[in-house]
């Protein structure tokens, strides 16, 4: 008797090896993901401004790094000493000024670099739901604490999201026509807009992505959907793969979407350099009971020698 529903997969052509070039973009599922590619040492960037919930914040930060639009004052303000940015995440926050917009910037040309150079682009939407702020009617990627009488929280209609979707794959085709986009929808349930709300604002991106992927496979975009969300709340529906809140994946369901994820879209040819990656990044770890032991001099020079043999290969990657 089998006790679990299963989401039919098949691996996808243009795989991700150790030549390729990652950008993983949104929710903090990206970050889950992300760790993985950074344990296997897999060039990737993520989240250069910080998590981004919405397709709207994460349109506007495309169009900004393709444009080559630097933040300037009139992108930033104070609060409570702090410098901040309704564009970005508060992990990029600054008490100087100067500071926070060379931060900004820097973020932004690291981001337009790898646009421009990135084999695959990975973009993880989390929700619906936005916040428009009063006073410059604009959308914002993080309402910063500030009180909530400045913002107007509004549903994402399924053609204003179709919208935002076409402008972002648009953009990166017209720049990076090769790149394989990925597209996925996290599983992480937002519970406080309510539990009819957060399956809404699921639907309207499922909805969203679907429709847009189906008009644009005609006009060559390199567009791909991967099931995180489906994988989440039909095969891991039990609540022993979530984390103590009730609501994040936890490191099980992680670890049996990240080997999903690698059957679709990792080449198998790089499973014997993983392995051999995993090896040296456990014994990096290795703590041992005495350091000025012979056996842990050892340890340590055949430690040495298989991290040489990883970087003459491929000298891109650091322990």
């Amino acid at each position: 008797m089998k006790l679990q529903t299963e989401i039919p997969l098949k691996p996808e052509e243009d795989h991700i090896d150790y030549s390729s070039k990652i950008v993983l973009l949104g929710s903090c599922f990206s970050e889950n993901i992300g760790a993985k590619f950074d344990w296997f040492k897999f060039q990737n960037l993520q989240n250069p401004f910080g998590i981004i919930f919405n397709p709207v914040s994460i349109e506007n930060l495309i169009a900004r790094a393709i444009a080559n639009e630097n933040f300037s004052e009139k992108d930033i303000f104070e609060h409570n000493g702090i410098w901040k940015c309704f564009e970005t995440h508060s992990e990029l926050a600054s008490l100087d000024k100067a500071e926070f917009l060379q931060k900004l910037n820097n973020a932004l040309l690291e981001l337009r670099n790898w646009l421009y150079s990135a084999t695959h682009i990975i973009f993880t939407f989390g929700t619906s739901w936005v916040y428009r702020e009063i006073k410059e009617n604009e959308i914002v990627a993080n309402c910063h604490k500030l009180p909530q009488k400045n913002f107007k929280k509004e549903l994402l209609s399924i053609e204003a999201i179709s919208k935002s979707l076409q402008t972002i794959f648009d953009k990166i085709s017209a720049i990076n026509p090769k790149a394989t986009i990925i597209n996925t929808v996290s599983p992480v349930r937002h519970i406080k807009d309510g539990f009819v709300e957060n399956s809404l604002s699921k639907a309207h991106l499922l909805s969203a992505l679907h429709e847009t992927t189906h008009q644009l496979s005609t006009k060559n975009h390199q567009l791909k959907y991967f099931p995180s969300y489906e994988i989440m709340m039909d095969e891991l529906r039990d609540y022993r793969f979530y984390s103590e809140d009730m609501l994040h994946p936890n490191k099980t369901a992680v670890e049996i979407i990240w080997q999903k994820f690698s059957k679709v879209w990792i080449a198998s040819e790089t499973e014997a350099l993983q392995k051999e990656i995993a090896s040296i990044q456990n014994g990096l770890k290795h703590k041992p009971f005495n350091p000025e032991s012979a056996e842990h001099f050892q340890f340590l020079e055949t430690l040495q020698k298989k991290t040489n043999l990883v970087q003459e290969k491929f000298p891109h990657i650091k322990f």
